[in-house]
């Protein structure tokens, strides 16, 4: 388990963004990203979860929604990492994975393409 700052844990997803080209960054519509301590609910090893609408889903009508939300779990990340390096690299592919799913790519498609 490694033991990263809420600080330096918050750096470590914006370095994560930050590595994300900008034309994909730009295509991300009213959508937030919060680090959170642990997930709620039956999933306590889960890292990350979108809620919201995905970009592939929302009609013609859609609007005036509060944001999707792009949730990065520090408690789990930490427990499965085992050294600062292995964390900063699955806070990295958590980030992507999460983002995948508001363009609208599901698990399985991840999976295929080695994000998973």
């Amino acid at each position: 388990m490694v033991q990263m700052s809420l600080e330096d844990f918050e750096s470590a997803v914006d370095d994560a963004l930050d590595s994300i080209p900008d034309r994909l960054l730009d295509m991300i519509d009213n959508c937030v990203i919060l680090v959170e301590e642990e997930p709620e609910g039956d999933e306590p090893e889960l890292l990350g979860l979108y809620d919201g609408i995905a970009l592939t889903d929302r009609g013609d009508m859609w609007g005036g929604d509060l944001p999707d939300r792009i949730l990065i779990y520090r408690g789990p990340l930490q427990r499965m990492c085992e050294s600062e390096e292995e964390l900063r690299e699955e806070i990295a592919i958590t980030v992507v994975h999460e983002i995948a799913h508001h363009f609208g790519i599901d698990d399985d498609r991840l999976h295929e393409l080695g994000w998973g």
